[in-house]
């Protein structure tokens, strides 16, 4: 890896993030509803000019950029990806306005704040046409903007170091490591690189006749570039592609479960289908998950806040994050069957935030595979206490189901466990099939009102429906 010619050692990738979404929700004139998906024009700029992050055990940071693309100006406009690849605007050499626009794009990725008069190495770099420094006076970071021979783009380095390194030296090994050696680094150590240069680079599909339907299905392609671009530079990192899923994972090769999860995942998803349905068209929908090989490298990508998870799906970068646990696939997979189903629920209801006793519960049913299981640590269950306490789940927002002990909220999530559960199997059976449409009429008032309470009213219809409701499912669950 790059870092190795550095001569730094036991150095690490570190995969890149998604761009952060803003979810809109769209209907078009045929009266087809979908999730649009907008970002930050910056985010989607920053995300495709990184080539790579790479880090070391003592806390150093190395990272390689393509400034062939002006950046924006700010951070308040925001596109979709199509969008976004229709009015990208290339940065080229020959710009009149390089210097400035260079300048921009180096602000916006240095580690520290770059000089306004960057300056030359004492003395050239073979194979560059020029090199530029601009971390200035600044002792702890190397940012060097640099434009190799026969190339039309400018690249930028930049190098955190750590206390105790000394600077100068650590700029030598720099110019004679890594610039000097830039062009076989290109070819050898960054597959992205390694095409020609001119080869076209991030330009949005033609749409074909009916225009909207076509700009879906280019979402989902962009989407799926950028899910690439985080890991394509990482030779331990692979790709496994479906039609309605990308999987990326640093497992070792000869592990199956990414083979497993893939073969899962379209199951899960019709799975999932058939017990939400949702009038949302998915066609520009792709589920990205990251699969780290350990612990260690999830809580490195994810931060100590997260780590008290296993998995986690976020709305935000549209991904859903998991390690391998020592114990094994068949963990993973119970987990990612749990976490998977927020992804499929978070699209199907166009990112509105849905009610934990619907999410949560769905999510626990097809973890544990539709089993049946209310093991709460060998205590005996009151059914006539669970059943007084059903209504306020049932009310509950996120706050409030996390709130309390360890015990009170493994309480809520095998409550919501058992409401999914009974709707499915014990639901039908009773008379007349009052609940019928429970789900349906939950997801319709979502849509239309944005609210998690009044779907979960507009769902029960009206009190004495939903006290049928808590009576029937304590019914089910004293005869199991």
């Amino acid at each position: 890896m790059i870092l190795l010619a550095l001569g730094l050692w036991f150095v690490h990738p570190a995969p890149l993030d998604m761009p952060r979404a803003e979810a809109y929700f769209v209907k078009d004139g045929t009266g087809a509803l979908w999730l649009e998906d907008r970002y930050s024009t910056l985010d989607l700029w920053t995300s495709q000019a990184v080539l790579g992050r790479w880090e070391d055990d003592e806390g150093r940071v190395f990272a390689v950029a393509k400034l062939d693309a002006v950046p924006p100006l700010g951070d308040g406009e925001v596109k979709t990806r199509r969008a976004y690849a229709r009015d990208r605007v290339p940065l080229d050499r020959k710009d009149k306005s390089l210097g400035s626009l260079r300048a921009q794009a180096v602000a916006k990725l240095a580690p520290v704040v770059p000089a306004e008069e960057p300056v030359p190495p004492r003395q050239p770099v073979r194979g560059l046409a020029e090199a530029l420094y601009f971390q200035g006076t600044n002792r702890t970071a190397i940012v060097c903007a640099f434009l190799p021979e026969k190339s039309r783009a400018w690249y930028l380095a930049t190098w955190e170091l750590v206390e105790g390194d000394d600077f100068d030296y650590s700029r030598e090994r720099f110019e004679e490591e890594f610039l000097a050696k830039w062009d076989e680094i290109r070819r050898t150590e960054i597959p992205s690189e390694a095409a020609p240069e001119d080869a076209p680079r991030g330009r949005a599909p033609k749409a074909r006749r009916g225009g909207d339907p076509d700009d879906r299905a280019a979402e989902r392609a962009f989407l799926r570039a950028d899910a690439h671009h985080s890991v394509t530079n990482y030779a331990n990192w692979h790709v496994t592609d479906a039609p309605e899923f990308t999987v990326l994972d640093d497992l070792p090769a000869d592990n199956a479960f990414v083979r497993a999860l893939t073969n899962e995942l379209p199951v899960l998803r019709r799975k999932y289908a058939a017990a939400l349905p949702s009038p949302v068209d998915g066609t520009n929908v792709l589920c990205v998950a990251r699969i780290f090989k350990d612990r260690d490298e999830y809580l490195d990508a994810v931060g100590e806040e997260m780590a008290w998870t296993a998995a986690y799906w976020s709305p935000l970068r549209r991904e859903l994050v998991a390690y391998l646990p020592m114990e094994g696939a068949d963990g993973l997979m119970k987990t990612i069957r749990h976490e998977a189903f927020h992804q499929y629920l978070s699209y199907a209801c166009a990112m509105i935030p849905v009610s934990p006793w619907l999410n949560e519960g769905y999510a626990g049913y097809f973890e544990n595979e539709g089993a049946a299981d209310w093991e709460l640590g060998g205590r005996t269950l009151d059914f006539d206490k669970l059943a007084a306490f059903l209504p306020d789940v049932l009310k509950m927002d996120y706050d409030a189901f996390y709130a309390g002990s360890a015990l009170e909220r493994q309480l809520k999530y095998r409550l919501t466990w058992s409401i999914a559960y009974f709707i499915e199997k014990g639901a039908p059976e009773v008379r007349f099939e009052p609940f019928r449409d429970l789900k349906k009429n939950y997801v319709d008032a979502l849509l239309k009102h944005r609210d998690m309470h009044l779907a979960t009213a507009a769902a029960f219809g009206s009190r004495e429906n939903l006290e049928l409701f808590v009576s029937e499912w304590k019914k089910f669950w004293q005869h199991m």
